[in-house]
């Protein structure tokens, strides 16, 4: 199964820029590229803080630009989006019975989970009771085979200065509840942190991010305040298959007018 990841897309009514970068551009541009390379995928997945401060022009700029994707779509919030308005936008998109917008995917490599820590009014994020009760649903339609999870929020300790304070609010009951399912966690794909990380917690669980779209930062772990920058359009192929679950970072930048020579020695 090979799934694209974006994340942090950051979207503004057109023609705003955000952290000095024009988000439209870069998602117009990593879309066109994911079309023209991986036409196959079998699923892209949007990994929050879709739009910068949820406006309306935002989300219908963000349906507008993913009209064209030929495969299906799952769309996660993120601290920056409003739930009301991607509604608004998403009408049809999956959502739980308590209007969170969670939803679960059956594939040939287990079920996919899609998990809404978006809380209104906070920046990192929240996975209350309410949340948790769907999940031990999800869990257990899921048998015994694997799960991926798909959020915005990490729900490990990511040891960025920057965000310590801003992570997944849940003194790890989410990742408690993830390693109790019997069989067992594919892996946990999130975003927020807008550059890659990847590791396994102390559960065994492993886990990775994908990195922003649009801005990211230079990356000092120790600064609060970090030096946002640009960079070029990006978005992550995942592979589950025999193989279990593979990652690989695609960038988008100037197409070479030649390749380089082979190189003969090291």
């Amino acid at each position: 199964m090979k799934i694209i990841q974006l994340t942090d897309t950051h979207l503004m009514p057109p023609g705003i820029p955000a952290n000095g970068v024009d988000p439209e551009a870069q998602l117009r541009a990593a879309v066109a590229d994911i079309l023209a390379n991986h036409a196959d995928a079998d699923l892209l997945v949007i990994t929050g803080d879709l739009c910068n401060h949820g406006d309306p022009e935002a989300y219908e700029l963000l349906r507008e630009i993913l009209a064209s994707v030929p495969f299906p779509v799952r769309l996660v919030l993120g601290n920056h989006d409003r739930r009301p308005e991607f509604v608004t936008a998403f009408p049809d998109h999956p959502r739980d019975a308590n209007g969170h917008i969670q939803s679960v995917m059956d594939t040939d490599w287990g079920r996919l989970l899609f998990l809404d820590t978006h809380e209104a009014g906070v920046i990192g994020g929240i996975y209350g009771a309410d949340r948790m009760a769907w999940l031990d649903d999800a869990l257990a339609g899921a048998d015994d085979k694997p799960v991926t999870v798909f959020l915005h929020h990490p729900p490990i300790r990511d040891g960025i200065r920057h965000f310590r304070n801003i992570s997944l609010h849940d003194d790890g009951a989410l990742l408690a509840r993830l390693a109790a399912h019997p069989g067992g966690v594919r892996h946990i794909v999130f975003g927020h942190i807008h550059i890659p990380l990847s590791g396994t917690s102390p559960e065994g669980i492993a886990y990775s991010s994908g990195q922003s779209c649009t801005h990211r930062f230079i990356t000092d772990l120790n600064v609060a305040d970090p030096w946002w920058t640009g960079g070029n359009p990006c978005y992550r192929i995942l592979f589950i298959d025999e193989w279990g679950f593979r990652a690989f970072g695609a960038e988008v930048g100037q197409v070479p007018t030649e390749r380089a020579p082979i190189c003969a020695g090291p």
